[in-house]
């Protein structure tokens, strides 16, 4: 068995989670960040959405990784560092791992500290021969520093799996990929999921899932605010809706107030009418020209794009133009 590993701590504080919390319900169009949506419980319902027979995003991208996993391996390149953002449960993660054998090392980072240290130590025991350097921080916040490896390492591959690059807005897409290619440096990659534009109904399907696994995963959020912060959301007072906002092409999801009704937290009182929403996540979807072009704004150049035989979604290898 592989020893304990130590997990390099930059998991936001409560104090940075009630803050942004009642930052965004004091909103006019009230909302809460779609990370908040990720503690442990949230996770592992998440991961029970990827299972789901409406949910194509999550099997399709295994079956294009699995497909032409050969491809990728040869953009990846020899004594690379994968850093893996929001890393979940890694189970795609170890396609790549079962044909990349000289990885200088594996970085996973993830916001669920308890989820992350799990799935890392697990993926420690099945490949003893790798470095597993976990990370418990938002990668959206570029405080957090990277561990340093035992290994040479040639240069950086940021693993970016699933559909999350569409959580953000697309200025705020471009400006995250900046990030991410400051962090890669000269020569360094982004391997990363992007769903891709396709007949709403399917996009409904995928949202608002027969069994309620996506209702209960959205409003898990209002049962994590009133466990960690002390509010008091009268959790069947509220449901999940997802809509497809075609104009914009994006999934948006919300909890919406079943009744006039107020919440109570840190002092604050928020009131809420009938129909009153919270928004909580968007899900963009992209042209692979679409997002060529949030690519090339956002410092990388697209030198790959794998899609399955539908066009429901698509993996992307792009290397970093900046200098």
């Amino acid at each position: 068995m592989a020893r304990p590993l130590k997990v390099r701590d930059f998991a936001p504080e409560t104090d940075s989670f009630l803050q942004e919390v009642i930052t965004g319900l004091r909103k006019p169009v009230r909302e809460i960040p779609s990370k908040f949506l990720y503690d442990e419980r949230g996770s592992r319902l998440f991961d029970e959405i990827t299972r789901l027979d409406e949910y194509y995003p999550t099997r399709t991208e295994i079956m294009i990784l699995q497909r032409y996993i050969g491809e990728i391996v040869e953009c990846i390149g020899h004594g690379s560092m994968l850093i893996e953002y929001g890393s979940g449960s890694s189970e795609k993660t170890r396609i790549l791992l079962n044909h990349l054998p000289d990885l200088a090392a594996y970085v996973p980072i993830d916001i669920s500290k308890e989820h992350l240290t799990r799935s890392a130590q697990d993926i420690a025991e099945k490949y003893p021969h790798l470095e597993v350097l976990p990370v418990a921080a938002d990668y959206n916040d570029s405080s957090f520093r990277l561990p340093s490896s035992s290994k040479t390492v040639s240069h950086r591959v940021v693993y970016y799996p699933g559909s999350t690059i569409g959580n953000f807005h697309p200025p705020e897409a471009v400006a995250f990929l900046r990030r991410i290619a400051f962090l890669c440096g000269s020569g360094g990659g982004l391997l990363l999921g992007v769903d891709l534009k396709k007949d709403p109904a399917i996009l409904h399907d995928a949202y608002n899932d027969r069994d309620g696994v996506t209702a209960e995963f959205n409003l898990n959020l209002l049962k994590r605010i009133n466990d960690e912060l002390d509010c008091d959301f009268q959790l069947d007072q509220w449901r999940h809706r997802a809509i497809y906002n075609k104009e914009a092409g994006r999934i948006e999801m919300h909890v919406v107030s079943l009744c006039k009704q107020a919440v109570h937290l840190n002092g604050a009182v928020i009131e809420f009418e009938e129909g009153d929403s919270i928004w909580t996540e968007s899900s963009y979807k992209y042209t692979v020209e679409e997002f060529d072009t949030i690519a090339a704004r956002g410092g990388f150049e697209v030198e790959k794009v794998w899609t399955d035989p539908e066009d429901l979604f698509s993996v992307q290898y792009l290397t970093t133009s900046m200098t």
